[in-house]
C-alpha cells in the first residue's frame, strides 16, 4: 500500500453522525470531504437527500455535491470516475481526502479498484484519433500505442482502428494504459489505502430515535416545499431513481391526495428506519469496514471520543 494515496472514510446508516464526524475529522487534520452519496450528486435536491449546510460547506472545501441535475442519469461508474478524480485533486493540493456517506456500493466499487473503463470516454477525443488514422493511416496510430502501451498494441492488430483508437483514449483520458486497468480488474487491487470507520449502534432504539428526529427536522426545514418544486419541474417523470429516493416518494404521496400527511411521514420514518438496516447489514459485512460501536457500556460515547477513536484508526 505504500504506494497508494491514503484516504479516510467514515460511513454508516443514515442519521448516524457520520457527516458531524467527517467534517470534525476534515477541520482537525487539514481535508476536504468527498460526498458518497448516491442522492446528493443532484442539484436542487437539498433537504431530502440531508446535503451538508451552506455554512458545513464553507468550513471544509466538499466534492461530489450538487454535480448533475436532478433529470439527468448518474451511474455507480459515474461517480467512480469523478471521485477518483476528486481524491487525487485534493491529495495533489496537499490536503487529506475524507470520503463520507452511506451508499456502501459507491463506497465499494471506489476504493476495491473495479473496472469502470465504460465511465472514461470521450466522444470529442475518439473522433479525433479516428481522424488520425484516417489522414496518417492505421498503422500510425498504432505506433502511437505501442509507444504507450505496449502490451495493448501486441493484443491489438494494427488494422483494428477502433479498439486501437479505444485503448488510446482510456490512456489519454485517466494517465493509466488499458492494460493496467486490465490488470487491476482481474486481480482487484485497491485503489487507495482506505481505512474506513463504520459508525454502528448497539442500541438500535438510540438510531432510530435519531432517525425520527431527522425526518422531523427536515420537515420542519421544508421538505414538503422542496417536493413539490421536484414534482413541478417534472424531475420525477425524467428521472425515476430522484422517484425513488427516501422522502420523495413518500410525500408525493400526501401532495398528490393519495395519502395523510401523518400517514406519509410515518411511512417515511419507516422507510428510512428499513433502509438504515439494510446499509448496517451491508457495511457489517465488509472486511474493509472498521464498525466502532457509538454506544458503550455506560451509554453513548461523546463526540470526542468518537473522534479520537477515528484518529487512531487512522494513523496506527
Amino acid at each position: 500500500m505504500a504506494d497508494k494515496i491514503k484516504i479516510f472514510a467514515v460511513v454508516g446508516p443514515t442519521a448516524s453522525g457520520k457527516s458531524a464526524l467527517a467534517l470534525r475529522f476534515a477541520e482537525r487534520y487539514g481535508g476536504e470531504l468527498i460526498s458518497c452519496d448516491s442522492m446528493q450528486v443532484y442539484r436542487r435536491m437539498d433537504i431530502g437527500t440531508a446535503k451538508p449546510t451552506a455554512k458545513e460547506q464553507a468550513t471544509v472545501k466538499h466534492h461530489m455535491i450538487d454535480i448533475v441535475e436532478p433529470t439527468e442519469s448518474f451511474s455507480c461508474a459515474d461517480y467512480v470516475s469523478l471521485a477518483d478524480r476528486a481524491i487525487r485533486d485534493v491529495h495533489a493540493r496537499g490536503k487529506l481526502p475524507i470520503v463520507c456517506g452511506g451508499t456502501g456500493l459507491y463506497l465499494d466499487a471506489l476504493i476495491r479498484g473495479q473496472d469502470f473503463t465504460p465511465a472514461i470516454a470521450d466522444d470529442t477525443l475518439r473522433a479525433e484519433l479516428l481522424e488520425f488514422a484516417r489522414v496518417r493511416g492505421a498503422q500510425a496510430l498504432h505506433d502511437e500505442l505501442l509507444r504507450v502501451d505496449p502490451q495493448s498494441a501486441e493484443a491489438i492488430h494494427p488494422n483494428n482502428v477502433k479498439r486501437v483508437a479505444r485503448a488510446l483514449e482510456i490512456y489519454r483520458l485517466s494517465g493509466v494504459t488499458k492494460t493496467e486497468i486490465d490488470r487491476r480488474s482481474q486481480i482487484g487491487e485497491p485503489r487507495f489505502d482506505a481505512r474506513v470507520m463504520g459508525l454502528h449502534y448497539s442500541d438500535r432504539e438510540e438510531l432510530y430515535r435519531r432517525i425520527d428526529t431527522r425526518v422531523d427536522q427536515m420537515l420542519s426545514d421544508g421538505l414538503e416545499a422542496e417536493t413539490r418544486a421536484l414534482r413541478d419541474e417534472g424531475v420525477f417523470e425524467k428521472n425515476t431513481t430522484a422517484a425513488q429516493a427516501i422522502g420523495y416518494k413518500e410525500l408525493l404521496g400526501y401532495i398528490e391526495g393519495r395519502d395523510t400527511l401523518d400517514r406519509a411521514v410515518e411511512t417515511l420514518k419507516m422507510a428510512t428506519r428499513r433502509y438504515a438496516k439494510r446499509q448496517v447489514t451491508w457495511f457489517s459485512g465488509k472486511d474493509y469496514v472498521t464498525n466502532v460501536d457509538v454506544c458503550s457500556k455506560d451509554g453513548k460515547k461523546t463526540f470526542e471520543e468518537i473522534v479520537n477513536i477515528a484518529s487512531e484508526l487512522f494513523f496506527n
